[in-house]
């Protein structure tokens, strides 16, 4: 994934990061931001629920159980949330389309939930990683085939979803809130949560829902006040 952000991710992006791997049990550095591998969303009972390292910084989250469990390459996963984390990673950027003067679409700036699946992914040193969408994506000015819009060049106009894609829409006018168009061109009722803790869920959450993560010394001592805090944000997160 070093490779990926490097040499591909930064030249279309801007956006550059150094990763190093911290093993289970050892404490990543300080004010660092962290990419959690985890088996699912319910692993250490509640730890899917952070949404920010102990410092408040940006925590990406890989269920790469539950990848593996349904046929799915968690290494595709893991870049997808990655770049994502790099382009958008307070998960509050949008790009307003208007269609009047008083109406228009948000769309989330997700740069890889376009071309999501493990088909039209790409490998580096033999491992299989995300396709993502270039800035020009989000461009509706841009004709078809008028230039690159990801990094496979599968994508060919602006706001083109490949099979298996999807985006989170935000109908201005609309009063029902965000909603998930699929590269099938039916828009869902409402926007689907994802995984406990996925960028998807997130958006969807209002800030003050949003719980940071405490350091191994902090749950061990805070562990009553802790589980208490988790329990108000899962029963919260049920009711929204």
């Amino acid at each position: 994934m070093q490779k990926q952000v490097t040499n591909d991710f930064r030249p279309a992006w801007g956006v550059d990061a150094e990763l190093s791997f911290v093993a289970r049990g050892q404490q990543p550095p300080a004010n660092t931001w962290w990419l959690t591998i985890l088996d699912d969303a319910d692993q250490g009972g509640a730890l899917g629920y952070h949404d920010l390292t102990p410092a408040g910084l940006p925590m990406g989250k890989v269920f790469a159980g539950t990848d593996l469990k349904y046929g799915y390459t968690w290494s595709v996963t893991a870049s997808h949330e990655l770049l994502e984390m790099l382009a958008d990673p307070n998960i509050n950027l949008t790009v307003l389309v208007q269609s009047s003067d008083t109406a228009g679409k948000r769309y989330a700036y997700e740069v890889c939930d376009t071309c999501e699946a493990d088909e039209n992914g790409y490998e580096i040193d033999g491992v299989l990683l995300s396709d993502f969408v270039f800035p020009s994506w989000f461009e509706d000015f841009r004709a078809e085939g008028s230039t690159q819009f990801d990094q496979t060049n599968k994508i060919k106009s602006p706001f083109e979803l490949l099979a298996g894609g999807y985006i989170g829409v935000f109908d201005v006018n609309s009063g029902s809130g965000w909603h998930q168009v699929t590269a099938e061109k039916r828009p869902t009722n409402t926007f689907l949560r994802g995984n406990v803790g996925s960028r998807r869920e997130r958006r969807a959450v209002p800030r003050d829902q949003w719980l940071q993560t405490l350091s191994h010394r902090q749950i061990t001592t805070r562990r009553e006040q802790y589980l208490r805090r988790v329990g108000e944000i899962q029963k919260r997160r049920a009711a929204a």
